[in-house]
């Protein structure tokens, strides 16, 4: 932890504002004193995720509560990213520090030309001196291409970064073995794995309303990012400076898989499948085994709707779920193509059915 340069911290609503929805000024500073602190020496760059958007919009449109509808919430969310934002400049200001500010949808970790382009933009913001805050693109992002919370967007954050270290600030000081509200409960200082917190029950989104996640989502992305070889320190705002500085705080999550380079880790973990196509064994040996782009000769059946360019699961015939994908074609198109070589489709439908339904570029095996 002392020695990680590049660092994602994710900041929750409930850490920024008030119970009854806009931004707590005190809280800002105080998040902003630590986070310019922690990088005012010049060997750490810190990416900021930060949730609280929909939640500073809330009382400035007469809102008591976060709203459920999908429309109120990009309506709180174009009022409040104005004033987060705006928040952040002028108490990094203080500093001399410049914000950026970063909106993306799971679009943008996921294609190709969008994940070169966050990074490359991600990366110049630091090269720069500037500290970009990250944020869902809320005001535009439907449910089909939402991340779901800002916790697993902070996950996949610091793979996109390619970070050394993720910090998920909360208001509670860590995971505990149990409702940390109620005597006899223990912080758990060290996961090294999923046993090590099988027995655990998690709880959910806390009481003021003003988030979405809860203690659930942020080990959901603790466990995302282990995967990808990102240590992950869980603890609350006010222990904020004792993460950066790599002391004995809160929750950390040792890596478990290898840091790698790989953008599909959204659509392992963070993807909600539109659909789904029946592999036959032939096919199933060639997507998982040689990772090989699907063709329309492999699928036996398909099922749901979605469209070309949205995720879906691939599944053998005992519907057992081997990969997942980014589509070529609508739902609606491919039962023309079932079993069929390219070649024959290309000459009876025309050359732009000569191509994968799913290549292999914009595909991960699930438990290879």
């Amino acid at each position: 932890m002392t020695q990680a340069r590049r660092i994602v911290v994710k900041v929750g609503s409930s850490s920024l504002t008030t119970a009854s929805g806009g931004l707590d000024a005190d809280r800002v500073d105080a998040l902003v004193d630590v986070l310019a602190k922690a990088r005012s020496g010049g060997e750490k760059e810190i990416v900021l995720v930060s949730s609280g958007a929909i939640a500073a919009g809330l009382a400035p449109l007469g809102l008591r509560r976060r709203p459920t509808d999908l429309a109120r919430q990009q309506a709180a969310a174009s009022v409040g990213q104005g004033l987060l934002v705006a928040r952040y400049t002028a108490s990094f200001a203080r500093y001399g520090v410049r914000v950026g500010q970063v909106l993306l949808t799971s679009d943008d970790t996921s294609r190709r030309a969008h994940y070169r382009n966050a990074y490359r933009t991600l990366d110049q913001l630091l090269a720069m001196g500037a500290l970009p805050v990250v944020n869902e693109n809320d005001t535009v992002a439907t449910d089909e291409i939402r991340f779901g919370d800002n916790d697993r967007l902070a996950a996949l954050v610091a793979h996109l970064v390619r970070a050394d270290l993720l910090v998920l600030l909360s208001d509670v000081d860590g995971l505990y073995d149990g409702d940390p509200a109620q005597p006899g409960t223990t912080r758990i200082d060290e996961v090294r794995g999923p046993d090590d917190i099988a027995h655990v029950t998690i709880g959910s989104a806390g009481k003021a309303g003003v988030g979405t996640g809860g203690m659930v989502t942020k080990v959901e992305a603790a466990r995302i990012a282990a995967a990808a070889g990102v240590p992950v320190v869980l603890t609350s705002a006010s222990h904020a400076a004792d993460a950066l500085a790599g002391r004995d705080t809160g929750t950390y999550f040792h890596p478990t898989g290898r840091r790698s380079a790989d953008r599909l880790l959204w659509l392992a973990h963070a993807s909600t499948p539109q659909g789904h196509l029946v592999l036959d064994d032939g096919a199933v040996t060639a997507v998982v085994e040689r990772h090989s782009s699907l063709l329309p000769a492999g699928i036996a059946a398909v099922e749901g709707e979605f469209s070309a360019g949205d995720p879906v699961e691939l599944r053998d015939t005992n519907g057992r779920a081997v990969a997942r994908g980014l589509v070529n074609f609508d739902a609606k198109e491919i039962p023309q193509l079932l079993g069929r070589s390219t070649r024959e489709l290309a000459r009876e439908l025309g050359p732009e059915y000569e191509r994968e339904v799913v290549h292999r570029d914009d595909l991960v095996v699930l438990n290879p």
